[in-house]
C-alpha cells in the first residue's frame, strides 16, 4: 500500500532524480528513455536499484532495496500454515519433477522460490548440483550456480534453458515460465530426471494447470511431470494495536471473531505491520491428475482438489482473520469480494 511520506517541489524533482541517476550510473541527459542501475555503496549494507521512466510532466523514478544473502529466508521462516510447510519441505527431496509457484506480482513468489532452492541445498549439504535462471538475479544464493538471462543479446530463458541442461543440474529454479517455449522446456526437464522450481502468473492453483495446458503442455506432461503447484497471497499483518470488530466491521465475511486496524506510532498509523502468507497447495494424484489428463475445467480440477484435501486459499484468509493475524477489509483488499463470495 503506498504511504505518502514527503511532497518534494516540483522545481527540485529533477535535481533530485537526476541525482539518482548519477549514483546508479544511468545517462543524466536521456531523459527521453527508461534506464535501470544500481547504486553500489558497500556502507549501506544492501543493495539499490534504481528504475527511470519518462512521464507526462517528467521522470519518474523507482528505488528498490534488496537485502543480503541473510535475507534469504527460509521454508519455516516464510509463516505459512504448518501443512503448507510441511509438504513443501518433503516435495524438495523429490529427484524429479515441477514444483510451480503462482500467485499476481507482488505475492512474494521469488522469495518462496529462493526459499525452496535454500532448503535443497541445506538439505543435501551442498551435495545436489542446484542453478538458477532469472531475469533478473534478485539476490545470490549460496552453493547455487545463478545465471541472469539478457534478452539483448538474443540470450533469453527458453534459450539460456537449454544450454543450462547441458551442464548436467540436478535442480534448476527457473524465475518465471513467461512463454510456451520456456514452459516446454522446464516441463520436459521435469520429466527427465531433474527437479524443477519456477513461477507462473495465474489467479489460483487450478487456473494454473488450465493455462499451461493452452500454452500447449500436452495433458500427460502436466499429470506426469508436475510434483505440486502452490497459488499464495500475502496479507497485511495487524499491528498489535488493532482493536476486537463489531460486528458490522466483519465486512460480510463468514468468521465468528475478527480484529480491526487501529493505528499508533510504531506501525506509522497504518494499523499494519509485516505481511504473512496464505496458500493453497495442490497436487495432481488420484481423480485430480485423471481430471488433468482429460483437461477437465480449472473450477472442476479445484473442486476435486479440495476433495482430495486440499484446503483453498480463501478458507486460509478467513482463518487468518478469526485468528486476528489480519482484519476482514485486508482480506476483501487481496481477494476481492466476488472471489470471496464464490469461495464461501
Amino acid at each position: 500500500m503506498l504511504q505518502p511520506l514527503a511532497s518534494i517541489p516540483r522545481s527540485v524533482g529533477p535535481n533530485v532524480v537526476a541525482r539518482l541517476k548519477v549514483l546508479a550510473g544511468l545517462l543524466t541527459y536521456r531523459t527521453d528513455v527508461p534506464q535501470e542501475g544500481r547504486i553500489q555503496d558497500a556502507q549501506l549494507g544492501f543493495e539499490v536499484r534504481v528504475s527511470t521512466l519518462p512521464t507526462l510532466f517528467g521522470e519518474k523514478a523507482v528505488v528498490r532495496l534488496f537485502g543480503g544473502q541473510s535475507r534469504v529466508l527460509r521454508l519455516a521462516e516464510l509463516g505459512f500454515a504448518p501443512s503448507v510447510a510441511q509438504r513443501w519441505s518433503e516435495l524438495v527431496r523429490e529427484t524429479s519433477g515441477m514444483l510451480i509457484i503462482t500467485g499476481p506480482a507482488g505475492s512474494g513468489k521469488t522469495t518462496t522460490a529462493y526459499a525452496l532452492m535454500r532448503e535443497i541445498v541445506e538439505q543435501s549439504q551442498g551435495g545436489r548440483s542446484a542453478a538458477t535462471l532469472e531475469d533478473p538475479v534478485e539476490l545470490a544464493l549460496p552453493g547455487v550456480s545463478q545465471t541472469q538471462a539478457n534478452p539483448m543479446a538474443d540470450f533469453d530463458l527458453s534459450g539460456a534453458l537449454k544450454f543450462l541442461l547441458r551442464q548436467d543440474p540436478e535442480v534448476i529454479m527457473v524465475g518465471e515460465m513467461r512463454d510456451a517455449e520456456t514452459a516446454r522446456l522446464a516441463f520436459q526437464a521435469a520429466v527427465t530426471g531433474h527437479l524443477v522450481v519456477s513461477t507462473f502468473h495465474a489467479g489460483s492453483a487450478a487456473e494454473a494447470v488450465s493455462r499451461l495446458a493452452d500454452m500447449g503442455i500436452p495433458p500427460y506432461m502436466l499429470r506426469s511431470g508436475l510434483l505440486a503447484i502452490v497459488s499464495q497471497r500475502l496479507l497485511r499483518r495487524l499491528c498489535t494495536c488493532s482493536l476486537p470488530a463489531e460486528q458490522g466491521a466483519l465486512e460480510g465475511l463468514p468468521v465468528q471473531f475478527a480484529r480491526v486496524a487501529k493505528g499508533c506510532d510504531a506501525c506509522l498509523g497504518t494499523g499494519y505491520h509485516g505481511r504473512v502468507p496464505v496458500a493453497e497447495l495442490l497436487e495432481p494424484a488420484g481423480e485430480v491428475g485423471r481430471a488433468i489428463l482429460s483437461r477437465t475445467d480449472a473450477d472442476r480440477v479445484e473442486a476435486l482438489a479440495i476433495q482430495a484435501g486440499m484446503v483453498p486459499i480463501w478458507q486460509q484468509a478467513l482463518a487468518r482473520v478469526e485468528a486476528g493475524d489480519t482484519s476482514p477489509q485486508e482480506v476483501v483488499r487481496v481477494f476481492g469480494r466476488t472471489h470471496l463470495a464464490v469461495g464461501s
